[in-house]
């Protein structure tokens, strides 16, 4: 998804916008997902660092609309009235006014969210774009290394994957103070199977009526639950719904399905990362989402790493990567307040270059 922008003033009045945080005002930053949506009242620090204020976690499908969600946390925290300044970060595709992904219980609506909030400015970036840029801010504590060994940080581009409701997956690249943020829509690539196992999926999920059988159909919450559903189907056992938690669980309960159907999953990351690292020369990989924590003590036991670095000739590149779970809940609202001071920033300088040296239009 691309970024959407809905300015009630023109550029100057951004700038007054960036002044206007620099003298310690606030703007509101939220993460929608596609089962909770994370919202928090930002302003930068003294040292230009981002504080939240205040934060609040919302399940979505408590809630008719986003707006719902939004006005609740400004009545929830009525020191906030009347920030009129907002950035979202959520997977989708924007058409025209509204933000629309299958994952989400409803659509998203620009126009709506301006007239019911009273915004000025609203911004709707990519959430993964927004996940990336939050990486620039964690702390050591912030994530958990995954590759014992490979505890140097990697200069260079990074790679932000994560499996969710959905996959979403962003590169960020280092250009001196900043960044530059390549989001992607990896989660809707053609699955590629790397076993006759995954392959057994490929054809479960052909016969399911699904002509085009994309990665994050396997590889995310929904994911899981297929492969489940598919190992218990060629045992010939009855189907028997279960969500991620709950086949985590009767995995290391010793339900030798759900073992199986979790340890498949983690091949099937360690894969995608891989191939992801080599589309985008990354030098590190931070794992977001929801999906991951809830299994990380598998990852060990499984063909993760093995899947990860077994890319032919890549194989001495890959093997010198260190991959790193984010475990820090904050990061989309983060990146996503990160994304927005960076784009006033820019309007700053382009409204001072000389005419001669103003970027092309």
């Amino acid at each position: 998804m691309g970024t959407a922008t809905q300015n009630g003033e023109p550029g100057k009045a951004r700038l007054g916008a960036l002044s206007a945080l620099r003298a310690g005002g606030a703007f509101i930053a939220a993460d929608v997902g596609g089962t909770n949506a994370r919202v928090a009242a930002v302003r930068t620090d003294a040292d230009g660092g981002i504080e939240l204020l205040s934060w609040q976690r919302y399940p979505c499908d408590d809630y008719p609309d986003l707006a719902a969600i939004l006005a609740r946390f400004l009545a929830d925290h009525p020191a906030h009235a009347g920030v009129d300044c907002m950035v979202i970060a959520s997977a989708g595709v924007v058409l025209g006014d509204e933000v629309i992904n299958s994952n989400l219980p409803w659509r998203i609506s620009q126009s709506g969210l301006r007239q019911r909030l009273a915004l000025r400015e609203l911004h709707v970036v990519n959430d993964f774009e927004a996940a990336a840029h939050g990486t620039a801010c964690l702390r050591p504590a912030d994530t958990r290394l995954l590759t014992p060994g490979l505890e140097a940080s990697c200069e260079g581009t990074a790679l932000v994957i994560g499996p969710g409701t959905g996959l979403g997956a962003a590169f960020r690249i280092p250009r001196g103070g900043s960044a530059t943020v390549l989001p992607t829509e990896a989660g809707m690539t053609a699955f590629a199977p790397g076993s006759e196992r995954e392959l057994d999926l490929l054809r479960w999920m052909w016969r399911q009526g699904n002509r085009h059988v994309c990665t994050e159909q396997l590889l995310s919450g929904p994911g899981l639950v297929n492969i489940h559903a598919a190992l218990r189907d060629s045992a010939g056992l009855p189907t028997v719904p279960m969500d991620p938690a709950a086949i985590s669980t009767a995995a290391r309960a010793g339900d030798a399905v759900a073992h199986e159907a979790v340890r498949i999953f983690c091949a099937l990351l360690g894969s995608v990362i891989g191939d992801l690292v080599v589309i985008g020369s990354a030098r590190s990989v931070f794992i977001a989402g929801g999906i991951v924590p809830q299994i990380v003590d598998f990852l060990p036991q499984s063909d993760f790493r093995t899947r990860l670095i077994e890319k032919g000739a890549m194989r001495p590149v890959l093997e010198r990567v260190p991959v790193r779970l984010i475990q820090n809940e904050r990061l989309g609202v983060l990146g996503a307040a990160i994304w927005y001071l960076q784009y006033l920033m820019q309007d700053e300088r382009r409204e001072f270059l000389p005419v001669s040296q103003s970027p092309l239009s």
